[in-house]
């Protein structure tokens, strides 16, 4: 299959670019390009630019206006820049142009996400899926990588050579995603197999943002020692880890990060990676509550949660992490502007809406390992009363295990 974006070689230079309109504010496109830029730099780019542009809507054959086109061009053109990377999916017919305009490397958002994806995976399943999302993201695309040879277009029957080689690779590409989809299907039985022989214990799923902790925090509840950077997407791979708190042993699951603009068909791909979400009997949501926009990033996650798995009758605890790199900026008395997020201090934020889900709400530093404790309490308080809800009369049948003993049993 062809490579769809970044090489392997060095870090290669990377413009970025995004719109202002009126239904994303500067400030969110400001933000969401930031975003952009640590994907860019996760998949081994180095951002040296961004462009914003108001428009009322992405321009249908350059997605900026010609002028701002060529702005980039002239910037890139003077600093040696091999790819320009754009904030939302862009077209077949904006890429050709775009392309033949800037000659050099123009990838969307979704591309750059399918590659970060592709060097993440490591399991047969995770990769099987990262390739079906590829091939399923390449082939509404197919006419532009076939822009050498003649696209005819006479009478009946008199079709062109570039035209025929288009629908033999998409018959090819069909073919592959049926292949890749009945793969899928039986590495899901499997999966559910292995579910179902870790017997009844109780279920315990992290979810979240990407870039969250949600793979430190594991790090630190299991002892073990999953892969964790402060990177998008660093874990990729559903991991399963058996816990103890107190007397009480559980299954906790480490799982893929959601993020904003996440494309329709990349969430159909990896629904069997969240298979664990769905089965979980209790979700710990991480929320990094240092991040500005964390509220934001709480909906996306909760609107994805709805989407792949019915969520509203899971028990849930909010875990907001990071409260060790938590800052604001009081207010000075004289200024009268309405005080934002970043005036807002972390007690008083504990008053607000999280004030109202008392026991479901704790406030943690994974890194600094602060209040630990009180998160554990809480997660042993909902594993076991799931657990004799399904066991009535093993309340006083808990034997005392440590880690060691339940693994040499396991």
């Amino acid at each position: 299959m062809k490579d769809l974006i970044l090489s392997k070689e060095t870090s290669e230079k990377a413009v970025l670019v995004g719109l202002i309109t009126p239904q994303q504010g500067e400030a969110k496109a400001n933000e969401y390009l930031d975003e952009l830029a640590f994907l860019a730099d996760t998949a081994g780019a180095v951002t040296v630019k961004k462009f914003l542009q108001r428009l009322d809507h992405p321009n249908t054959a350059t997605f900026v206006g010609k002028g701002k086109l060529e702005e980039i061009k002239q910037f890139v053109i003077d600093n040696e820049v091999g790819m320009v990377i754009f904030d939302d999916d862009l077209s077949t017919k904006q890429v050709s142009i775009i392309e033949r305009e800037l000659q050099v490397k123009i990838l969307d958002r979704t591309s750059l996400i399918l590659d970060i994806f592709a060097k993440r995976a490591q399991t047969a399943n995770a990769k099987t899926q990262v390739e079906l999302a590829q091939y399923q993201y390449l082939l509404p695309r197919l006419t532009r990588m076939w822009t050498h040879l003649e696209r005819q277009r006479g009478g009946i029957g008199m079709r062109g050579p570039g035209e025929t080689q288009i629908e033999t690779d998409r018959r090819i590409i069909l073919d592959k995603i049926a292949r890749l989809k009945a793969e899928l299907k039986n590495i899901d039985k499997q999966k559910s197999i292995q579910r179902k022989n870790r017997g009844k214990l109780t279920r315990v799923a992290l979810v979240g943002y990407t870039n969250v902790g949600k793979s430190t925090l594991m790090n630190l509840l299991s002892k073990s020692d999953v892969f964790a950077e402060n990177k998008l997407f660093a874990t990729l791979d559903t991991t399963v880890r058996k816990v103890i708190i107190e007397n009480l042993p559980f299954l906790l699951t480490d799982t893929v990060g959601f993020i904003r603009k996440l494309p329709t068909h990349l969430v159909e791909s990896f629904k069997s990676t969240l298979d664990e979400v769905r089965e979980a009997d209790v979700l710990l949501h991480v929320v990094d509550i240092s991040h500005p926009q964390f509220e934001e990033q709480v909906e996306v996650v909760n609107k994805t949660l709805q989407e792949i798995c019915d969520s509203a009758d899971k028990p849930m605890i909010m875990v907001f992490n990071k409260v060790d790199a938590f800052t604001y900026t009081p207010k000075d008395e004289d200024d009268l502007t309405p005080r934002i997020r970043e005036n807002i201090s972390l007690d008083e934020l504990k008053t607000t809406w999280m004030s109202k889900m008392h026991d479901n709400c704790v406030f943690i530093s994974a890194k600094k390992q602060i209040n630990i404790d009180e998160l554990k309490e809480k997660v042993y308080a909902k594993a076991k009363e799931i657990h004799l809800s399904r066991f009535p009369y093993n309340d006083f049948l808990f034997q005392t295990y440590d880690q060691e003993d339940w693994d040499s049993e396991s």
